[in-house]
Parts: structure tokens; sequence; C-alpha cells
């Protein structure tokens, strides 16, 4: 990775957090929760996927039609993130293969 790249991650990062931040409140607010699981949780290229940009465009698509977020999404914001990445590789699996491998220098 250059030094390009690097500055046009964080170009598109900016771009990517000022679309958020015009987002209406309760919008902006589940976005929030939305990432901060995904970052958790999510899947393994969610910085470099299509997902949390998707997750904009959806949402001011509804803002502009006048919905709520919730009548968009569901009441349970959390099944509605485990929809968007069903049978993606998570940091969840990585973690939970981690455990299956091989035992280190404390388990022998």
């Amino acid at each position: 990775m250059g030094i390009q790249d690097i500055i046009e991650g964080k170009r598109q990062w900016r771009e990517h957090r000022a679309r958020v931040k015009a987002l209406p409140p309760d919008y902006r607010i589940v976005y929030e929760e939305m990432q901060r699981y995904f970052f958790k949780v999510g899947p393994i290229d969610l910085p470099d996927g299509p997902l949390l940009p998707g997750i904009v465009d959806f949402f001011e698509e509804g803002a502009a039609s006048g919905q709520g977020v919730l009548e968009l999404i569901g009441d349970d914001v959390a099944a509605f993130c485990d929809d968007l990445v069903k049978g993606a590789r998570t940091h969840a699996d990585a973690y939970q293969e981690s455990l299956k491998g091989e035992p280190g220098p404390a388990g022998q």
C-alpha cells in the first residue's frame, strides 16, 4: 500500500463521514450503532467493502422518502445487521477459527 492509497482512503472516508453527518438525527444514531456493531463482529473486508456506503445510500433514500429509520430496517437493528453480513467471513469467524487452531506454547 503506497502513500497515494492511504491518502485516497482517507479522502473517501472523510466523504463518507460527511454523508453520515448529513443524515437526519435518527438515521445518524442508528447508523453509528450499526457501524460500531460491524466494527466488532462484521465482515473482515468492512473498511474496503461496499457495505457501509451502501447503508448510507439506503438511509439517504429512506430519509428522502420521508420514512423513519425503523420503518426501513425494523425494530431489531442487530438482526438487520446480521442479515446484511450473512455468509460473509466475519471477525467473529476468524476468532472462532483461532480458538480451534494449534495450541500455543502455554497449551503444550
